[in-house]
């Protein structure tokens, strides 16, 4: 069941990406105002529009967000193979996306102190760090 909605919600994002989906989406708008007059801009008529759009916003949703969460996590693993490889990168830092935001802002916060005062400080700010680190 994972690999079917995988490969429909890939190929369904790929569909919806692309400008021939967004003038269909936005044909099918112009043809329902050019029907306005025929049906007396009718509850009904206003109600096909409403519904239509509802329902592809809302199944549009999980599809974008299924995307969003393969691509993020394939990421993370491409940067965390990244900091194994790089030798003096931290290793600490493979997986602090699991961390809370509050924690996360600590740790960027030390990062651009860190940076910011350049190698006479450094001392002093990678154990900032790297005590963020070692909590977590």
């Amino acid at each position: 069941m994972e690999k079917f909605f995988t490969s429909i919600a890939t190929r369904s994002a790929t569909a919806m990406g692309q400008p021939s989906a967004f003038l269909i989406a936005t044909g099918c708008c112009v043809i329902w105002a050019i029907t306005g007059p025929i049906f007396h801009y009718s509850d009904t008529w206003q109600l096909v529009i409403n519904t239509g759009t509802t329902v592809l916003t809302f199944l549009a949703v999980f599809l974008i967000q299924n995307s969003q969460n393969r691509d993020g996590a394939a990421i993370q693993a491409k940067l965390d193979e990244l900091m194994r490889a790089v030798p003096k990168a931290r290793p600490e830092f493979i997986g602090i996306e699991h961390l809370t935001d509050a924690e996360i802002c600590a740790i960027r916060g030390a990062l651009e102190k860190e940076a910011g005062r350049g190698d006479t400080g450094a001392a002093s700010a990678d154990a900032s760090v790297d005590e963020l680190l070692a909590r977590r």
